[in-house]
């Protein structure tokens, strides 16, 4: 009887995604040592010690020695995950099957729950082939350890127990693996409206000069065949990087509609002054020099200080003012941008927002910094005023 469509479907969905985890790369950049791992392998290993030497029971206590330092692999579990489950599962096993051949007895370690750190590492930071091999292993040491002493209902209930580190393992690296997704989308649509900017500036100058090497050639033929053959060179380079410029932008922007709004800039942010409804009023102060800004240096101030604006809008407790400072301060252009919320309450720009005001300062050669103040939260970015994008 032919299976229903239903079922080979769903089979092909399972084969797909068992084939899709076995080919995942380890996790990006696990981190070698975090401060906690230290003081863990002390009192594992110290412990381990101690119980070896304090109890009278302890079969076979150099086995069991070996046994009590061997946590100290723990150290390695994030960058070699893997080869750690094994070596510090087979030395439990090894260990196990030592003290039942030497004195009759399983050897049973307090220290030895640190190997439920194992499927954790496995599933949070080793690549998908490692995590199912490793796994493996585990479930195939816990299955022989208590089959040795007939304890089948000890299997059964140590399977989900082992288990369940390994879901949470998985479960959190997903996570991780979409806030960075989602982290490297806002930079790429930072980097999009900034190409949008740079069409909008450099396009208006390079059609100016098509049209003055066009002028130049019409107007030339009275002059030295030399001018006219310059004046045909620029207008054909020109051209070529206006047309290259456009075809480079038309892709970034994934078949959007191109803005028609002129581009704003550091005058442009006078007018976000005055109160929003219910919000906090919105006090503005240019000061120094800002004429002449490069075109891209301006709309970034502008940007970001609107950024900040709307997050304290929708996120400063108990604001009633909302401070934004332009200062031009020779080669810098500084912007600050504060509330006077609740101390430490102010958390808007803690997520997405913040990464793509940091992007787009990092990309025109500036910083960024924001963090809660003595009062409500501050957001500094200081810019060259000639910043070149990365």
């Amino acid at each position: 009887m032919a299976r229903p469509l239903s079922d080979l479907y769903g089979g092909l969905v399972v084969s797909g995604a068992l084939r899709s985890f076995w080919a995942e790369p380890p996790a990006p950049d696990p981190p070698a040592r975090v401060w906690w791992d230290w003081p863990l392998v002390v009192v594992l290993v110290v412990g381990g010690i101690l119980e070896t030497a304090l109890r009278e029971d302890m079969p076979v206590p150099g086995v069991a020695l070996v046994v009590a330092v061997a946590p100290v692999l723990l150290l390695w579990r994030r960058t070699r995950p893997l080869p750690v489950t094994v070596a510090l599962f087979g030395v439990n096993v090894l260990g196990d099957a030592i003290a039942r051949i030497a004195g009759g007895e399983p050897l049973e370690l307090y220290a030895s729950v640190c190997v439920l750190l194992l499927p954790y590492a496995l599933f949070r930071w080793g690549a998908g082939r490692d995590a199912v091999v490793g796994m493996a292993f585990v479930l195939a040491s816990h299955t022989t350890l208590s089959a040795a002493d007939g304890k089948w209902g000890d299997v059964a209930l140590g399977i989900p127990f082992l288990l369940l580190p390994g879901a949470l393992g998985a479960a959190i690296r997903y996570r991780a693996s979409s806030r960075q997704r989602e982290t490297d989308q806002v930079k790429l649509l930072e980097r999009e409206q900034l190409a949008r900017e740079l069409h909008d500036t450099v396009a208006h100058h390079v059609s100016a000069i098509a049209i003055q090497a066009q002028a130049g050639r019409t107007l030339a033929g009275s002059q030295p065949e030399a001018a006219v053959r310059a004046l045909e060179v620029i207008e054909e380079a020109a051209s070529r990087t206006l047309e290259e410029l456009r075809g480079l932008v038309d892709a970034l922007r994934q078949g959007e509609e191109p803005e028609l709004a002129p581009q704003r800039g550091v005058a442009d942010i006078a007018r976000l002054a005055g109160a929003a409804g219910d919000g906090p009023a919105v006090e503005v102060e240019l000061s120094g020099d800002l004429d002449g800004l490069r075109p891209l240096v301006g709309a970034a101030i502008y940007r970001i200080a609107q950024e900040s604006i709307t997050n304290a809008m929708r996120h400063a407790r108990h604001a009633t003012r909302v401070d934004v400072r332009v200062v031009a301060d020779g080669d810098l252009v500084r912007l600050t941008v504060c509330d006077d919320g609740a101390a430490g309450a102010s958390d808007g720009v803690s997520g997405f927002g913040l990464v793509g005001m940091t992007e787009r300062a990092a990309l025109l050669g500036g910083t960024l910094d924001a963090g809660p103040a003595a009062e409500g939260w501050t957001v500094s970015a200081v810019l060259p005023r000639n910043g070149t994008p990365a």
